[in-house]
């Protein structure tokens, strides 16, 4: 237990002994608090070392129960605090785990802080991207005039997020697929899941340990000593499990929920069998989220020549390169879906990518965006309709060239989608002409162009664009754009995931920077 927390428990501990008449009160305020912040990282840490129940209905049914209305108060206080760091946290574009960061110092440190003016702005300000434990306590002792630890803090934020699963940088948390299995691996891995035979991503307690090894007297009760010193506490899975874990994870609850999702409990051989599209080790596409297999083991392929694989109890999950492995095969695994993107790099990518973010500043709406973009353009602003260009009888460059020197008169109403957007209808190529000749740019100049985007997303689309300033993943980006800014006659679920299979792929080149 860190130094922070021993001392917060120790004030709560003699404030509560003082008092004989408010000492169960008290501390069922105190539990329902650090349930509501902590549990179920902190929850799940201490169960791990013993057989402890915690009936969370009857807690706080027990605190409802007792408290007076100043306890009351206090409480809804505490519970509006927590939801008010929580929505500017996430308005500032912080992820889940920075936000439980802001919870966890507000209750444990800076909780006799709260009730001054401003104290959320204050504490999210202390906040930036990119930044450690040491500079985050750093900037919370100027603000607040504190004493607090960075070494305090980072151990107890460490035992948080050994058990935690994020679905930060997830395309899209609620479609169980290739890119987003690639991600849950490699946290696996850098988060040094364990290894325990059965298992699927579970935190080991030790009443799970204990069921596992009568289950498994051999695979496990063979290796107990070593996994109670190593992996009790931690999540773990076995190589089968570590796909069965992914495809069982509900990110609305945060829990794996056994056999949900469309994926059977299955073993290594089943799910080969199963496979549809399949190979041997020579002909494996490069398709990131693939399954390699040989008999009795699974990885998962992250690209780049690599493998994540629950690989045995002594040690753990392994990223090892896929040439250094016993391989003999590879599969698309059933039951989830394969975004599959063929993008060629623009020599404008970058560039556009960073203006957009100026605009958006938050990279899921960005990449979503960009998706459909590339979609419909190629990310080239000079680009002709395909299907207009032998009925009008121009390439991309004749066409850009008759409209800006007024040779042709019909760019408002031709029909033909052009630029960036593809614009098409009148109502949106006449502002976009008209737009380049008050800039005094070629109507297909790029910089232009990306002005006009943005000028229509501020004033004739601000539901599209408020929907990628908040878009928590590539896919929400992505649908919304498609469905309410570029507007296609094909909205096919096809369509859907060749658009997010781009966005992604934008995320992953630009958005994690």
């Amino acid at each position: 237990m860190s130094a922070t927390v021993a001392a917060a428990l120790k004030k709560i501990a003699v404030t509560v002994a003082t008092n004989k008449k408010l000492r169960n009160k008290a501390i069922m305020i105190i539990l329902i608090v650090l349930f509501i912040i902590l549990f179920p990282f902190m929850a799940i840490i201490a169960i791990s070392k013993g057989d402890v129940s915690i009936d969370t209905n009857r807690l706080q049914a027990l605190v409802i129960q007792n408290l007076s209305e100043e306890e009351t108060a206090r409480l809804q206080h505490v519970e509006d605090t927590m939801y008010a760091i929580e929505d500017e946290m996430t308005e500032a574009g912080f992820d889940s785990q920075r936000v439980k960061e802001a919870q966890v110092l507000y209750v444990l440190a800076l909780s006799h802080f709260s009730e001054e003016d401003g104290f959320v702005d204050k504490l999210v300000g202390c906040f930036e991207k990119d930044q450690s434990d040491a500079e985050l306590i750093s900037a919370v002792n100027e603000s607040f005039g504190t004493d607090l630890s960075d070494k305090d803090f980072t151990n107890l934020m460490n035992s948080i997020r050994a058990v935690e699963i994020s679905t930060e940088g997830y395309i899209d948390p609620y479609t169980k697929n290739n890119l987003d299995l690639v991600i849950w691996a490699k946290n696996a891995y850098s988060k040094e899941w364990g290894y325990v035979c059965g298992t699927f991503g579970q935190v080991l307690t030790r009443s799970l340990f204990k069921a596992k090894v009568e289950q498994y007297p051999d695979g496990v009760g063979q290796y107990a000593e070593f996994i109670e010193k190593h992996w009790l506490g931690r999540r773990t899975a076995d190589c089968i499990g570590l796909i069965k874990g992914y495809s069982w994870f509900d990110p609305e609850t945060g829990e794996i929920e056994y056999i949900t999702n469309g994926m059977p409990d299955i073993s290594v051989e089943a799910m080969f069998e199963n496979a549809i599209e399949k190979g041997t080790i020579d002909s494996m596409p490069e398709i990131p989220g693939l399954a390699v297999w040989q008999e009795g083991h699974i990885g998962i392929y992250i690209g780049d020549g690599q493998v994540v694989h629950a690989s045995q109890t002594e040690v753990g999950i392994l990223q090892t390169p896929i040439n250094e492995g016993a391989w003999t095969h590879w599969l698309k695994i059933p039951y989830i879906t394969y975004y599959e993107d063929d993008l060629n790099e623009s020599p404008d990518e970058k560039h556009i990518w960073n203006v957009l973010l100026e605009e958006i500043n938050n990279p899921y709406g960005v990449a979503g965006l960009m998706g459909n973009l590339y979609a419909e353009s190629g990310l080239r602003a000079n680009n002709l309709e395909d299907g207009y260009e032998e009925t009008l009888g121009f390439t991309d460059a004749s066409y850009t060239k008759a409209v800006d020197k007024g040779n042709y008169s019909d760019f408002g109403t031709d029909s033909a989608g052009y630029g960036l957007a593809q614009w098409t209808v009148e109502s949106r190529k006449t502002p976009l002409l008209a737009y380049a000749k008050k800039k005094e740019k070629s109507v297909g100049d790029l910089d232009m162009q990306l002005a006009f985007l943005c000028d229509e997303l501020e004033t004739k689309f601000p539901d599209v664009l408020s929907a990628l300033k908040k878009a928590k993943s590539v896919r929400e980006a992505s649908d919304y754009v498609l469905i309410h800014f570029e507007a296609p006659l094909d909205q096919s679920e096809t369509v859907r995931i060749r658009r997010a299979a781009n966005g992604s792929a934008y995320f992953n080149r630009y958005g994690k920077q």
